[in-house]
């Protein structure tokens, strides 16, 4: 096995205090003058182990302050209680993202933008749109406790939503799904798809997020019980911010 090198070395030290909580989160980490006398490297060494440090979102390089370690307390994302069954203690006139947030006693924010688009070709594929096929999207950008935490993109077909509360701007208390079941067409199954990747520039902009933090992309395509596309929503979540969380139950055996 190849011997780790001088910078990755520096870097395992102060990653493993990181995990061990020998530094938490906020605290200021040795500089770069500590480091290199601990290790007897050189500065350009410890710079390096810091960079793959900042890369993994482990810390965060503040110009004149110092090197402090990331604050990191992730919203627990339960995908499924989107659809929650009746026997489950959920308020279905919350939103699945507003449940999850004031269920951790944090508070729950956000800016909507509403409007008719062509939308793009993985969305109107999804949606299974005619060429030319226009949806009304709702975009939303949502806060915990005042800080941007993730994008959710919301995609319908315009001739299902049009005459509804989807397609005005303005909070849906009780959710889009439940306008959904209301016009007829209640959502029966649903497919994710979930990949992660680089945050783009107006992602990283809009987010503000700190160089090196990746994003989860969450798309989730619902169908109605004709098993006809109904919504398509995208979401954008950095992967330092959000912990998704699935729970699968097994369906016991049918007997002959």
């Amino acid at each position: 096995m190849a011997r780790s090198s001088l910078y990755q070395q520096v870097a395992a030290e102060v990653r493993r205090a990181i995990y061990t909580g020998e530094l938490a989160p906020g605290d200021q980490i040795p500089t770069e003058t500590d480091l290199m006398e601990a290790h007897g490297v050189s500065r350009n060494t410890v710079r390096l182990a810091l960079g793959e440090l900042e890369n993994e979102g482990l810390i965060l390089r503040m110009r004149r302050r110092g090197t402090f370690v990331r604050e990191r307390r992730p919203l627990l994302m339960r995908p499924q209680d989107e659809f929650p069954s009746r026997d489950q203690d959920v308020d279905r006139r919350l939103d699945s993202f507003v449940h999850a947030v004031t269920s951790e006693g944090r508070n729950p924010d956000q800016n909507i933008e509403v409007s008719i688009v062509e939308p793009p070709e993985d969305v109107a594929t999804r949606l299974a749109l005619a060429d030319g096929g226009l949806a009304v999207v709702r975009r939303r950008l949502r806060f915990v406790d005042g800080q941007p935490y993730n994008t959710n993109d919301s995609y319908f077909p315009l001739d299902l939503v049009a005459d509804s509360e989807i397609a005005r701007p303005g909070n849906i208390t009780r959710g889009a799904n439940r306008v959904l079941e209301e016009l007829g067409h209640p959502q029966t199954r649903v497919v994710d798809d979930i990949s992660a990747r680089m945050p783009t520039s107006d992602e990283t902009l809009r987010l503000r997020l700190e160089p090196g933090t990746p994003v989860v992309v969450h798309v989730r395509v619902g169908y109605d019980g004709e098993d006809a596309p109904v919504r398509v929503a995208v979401s954008v979540l950095p992967a330092d911010k959000h912990l998704i969380r699935y729970e699968l139950e097994r369906q016991p055996a049918s007997r002959p």
